[in-house]
């Protein structure tokens, strides 16, 4: 399996999905869009995954890049490549197929439960409560034709899918304590009061297994898309 990862910072990697995919013998290449890497082309990927990032999908002033990436999502879309978007990558498909993207009413970090939302027809299943981990600010409307996998109640829209093969998460299932602790001393400037804000202390004190379940998870997504 060839898999091909589009990176915004340099902290916000696999995480978990690295082992799982390393697990499988995957090939896996990126294009690291912070540091100026070139437009990759799409033939012979087996799944497009879309990780996190600090900037928004609106700043194409500042980062002219994402203009091209989100023509290159949108194309794996097309293309019924697997797509998988963690934060902001699911903004940048949200963004891409023409949905609006917003900030929140309430700024969401921290581990806080998601309520998975029961639908017709099939689709990946969340449980109808889990605790997940998440870093945001924005939101976004789903776009057409997507079906909403879970909601919470600071945000509304948690989870998409679409087709067969295209799930966008606004939660990151993938994060270990190492990329907390990188998420923590990248991004410590966002740890303001709020409602859904948790401390340092919070963020970095959280028992081993809440990972491991969170992680377990995101496997079950993975398992979900490359079958």
């Amino acid at each position: 399996m060839k898999v091909h990862v589009f990176q915004h910072a340099p902290f916000e990697d696999l995480g978990s999905i690295r082992c799982w995919l390393d697990q499988r013998g995957a090939e896996i290449s990126y294009t690291r869009w912070f540091a100026g890497d070139a437009k990759p082309a799409l033939a012979g990927i087996d799944m497009l995954i879309a990780m996190g990032g600090p900037m928004s999908v609106n700043d194409e002033q500042d980062h002219p890049w994402l203009k091209d990436e989100k023509l290159l999502v949108r194309d794996a879309i097309t293309r019924d490549i697997p797509v998988l978007g963690i934060c902001l990558g699911a903004q940048l498909i949200a963004s891409a197929l023409g949905a609006r993207v917003y900030g929140n009413a309430e700024k969401e970090i921290g581990w806080f439960p998601i309520q998975g939302l029961s639908r017709s027809g099939p689709a990946f299943s969340f449980p109808s409560a889990c605790t997940v981990f998440h870093w945001h600010g924005e939101t976004f409307d789903l776009p057409e034709g997507a079906t909403s996998l879970a909601r919470s109640e600071a945000c509304e829209h948690q989870a998409f899918q679409l087709k067969r093969n295209v799930i966008g998460l606004q939660f990151h299932l993938e994060m270990t304590p190492d990329s907390m602790r990188a998420m923590v001393e990248n991004c410590r400037h966002e740890l303001v009061t709020g409602r859904y804000v948790q401390s340092e202390t919070e963020l970095s004190t959280v028992p081993t297994s809440r990972y491991a379940n969170a992680n377990e998870l995101m496997g079950q997504v993975m398992a979900y898309l490359s079958t």
